[in-house]
């Protein structure tokens, strides 16, 4: 159990999380301010409790309307117009402060009087602002349809930012990102990783490569399919999304698609794989962090948060264009150099749970002052 602050315990907190339907890096944050916050309320707008962890589903949760709707957790994401609705009409219980972590529209839950509210901003909205083609593909009807949805996404999304009294970015990426659409400055508390969880493993490594990734369009998990496909070099996927099927057309025999994997297969995987791959851009990504802390190189796109994570040449390698041949040419050069464990590990010991507690204490007591 990692150490909190003990005036955390004392404290009167609603925390607020876009929505609870997985375990992902986001909710892992969630996870650690339910421990730092034994007596937290948590306000979302759906819950699926058999998805989430005991110490989150341990506090009280407040769901939005939307949570009545048969079936929800199938199609919410479908829901994104009725969301600002939604989360605005919710009515958080009295507190001191409210902790949104937001990559969505957490941080539009409205505070009452005299309740301060501090943001922990994953990104910006991603598919409103910024990845618009890399969300939602090639379909120019659904294109049509959601550009005057967006645009009022867009418009509600800077709004509710006006309502946040202090911003803390999980990267200088976001930071970035938050000042040129909030027109807001913001504190820059990195995620945590576990790194007694995730420790090297001593094996020597083994003759594949690895993706551990969403497999939705955003991540250009295609990219490194087409181009292991190419080289015939063993390729793991482990994840699951909306382009499985496509994916699976794209690959050759060497590619292997292990669909969702518990952590401590994952964990086995990072300190077995020769390297990661890491071919989209990201705000921030944990991924790349955890399999560091495991002592394994990444070979990444070069660009977004994952500057501030991997240090090139001592614990990976960037290529500069979403291409098959730059991957390639960036996979090789990473295969011929000869890695040190302890340098790779010692990249990840940055982003320690303790170094993250300690950093928005500092944000907490800011936005209380």
């Amino acid at each position: 159990m990692p150490e909190y602050p003990e005036n955390w315990k004392e404290m009167n907190i609603v925390l607020a999380h876009d929505w609870l339907t997985g375990m992902r890096g986001g909710e892992r944050v969630l996870e650690l301010l339910c421990s730092g916050f034994p007596a937290a309320t948590v306000c979302t707008l759906i819950h699926n409790r058999t998805a989430i962890s005991d110490t989150i589903n341990s506090h009280p949760i407040v769901t939005s309307s939307l949570q009545r709707l048969p079936g929800v957790v199938g199609y919410y994401r479908y829901l994104l117009p009725f969301m600002p609705s939604a989360i605005e009409r919710m009515s958080p219980p009295e507190s001191d402060l409210i902790i949104s972590t937001s990559h969505c529209v957490a941080k539009g839950l409205k505070s009452r009087p005299g309740t301060r509210h501090l943001c922990y901003c994953f990104t910006p909205m991603r598919y409103a602002w910024t990845f618009y083609d890399e969300y939602f593909g090639g379909n120019t009807v659904k294109k049509m349809f959601l550009k005057p949805v967006l645009a009022r996404m867009r418009a509600w999304d800077r709004s509710a930012s006006d309502r946040i009294d202090r911003f803390v970015a999980i990267s200088e990426h976001v930071r970035k990102r938050i000042r040129e659409f909030y027109d807001r400055d913001a504190d820059v508390v990195f995620p945590p990783v576990d790194l007694d969880y995730y420790t090297p493993g001593g094996q020597v490594a083994a003759d594949f490569d690895l993706v551990v990734s969403a497999l939705v369009p955003y991540k250009r998990i295609d990219l490194a399919v087409r181009a292991y496909t190419r080289t015939g070099y063993p390729l793991k996927i482990i994840g699951v999304g909306t382009e499985t099927n496509a994916l699976k057309k794209l690959a050759g025999g060497n590619i292997e698609f292990l669909g969702w994997q518990s952590y401590g297969v994952i964990r086995e995987m990072f300190r077995n794989c020769r390297q990661l791959i890491f071919p989209g851009e990201e705000d921030f990504g944990l991924v790349p962090v955890e399999v560091q802390a495991c002592g394994r190189p990444v070979v990444a796109f070069g660009r977004g948060g994952i500057l501030e994570t991997v240090n090139e040449g001592e614990s990976g390698i960037f290529f500069e264009s979403q291409t098959e041949d730059a991957l390639i040419a960036a996979v090789e050069h990473s295969a011929a150099m000869k890695w040190d464990l302890e340098t790779i590990r010692k990249s990840a010991l940055r982003f320690s749970i303790g170094n993250f507690i300690s950093g928005l204490d500092e944000s907490i007591s800011r936005v209380l002052a």
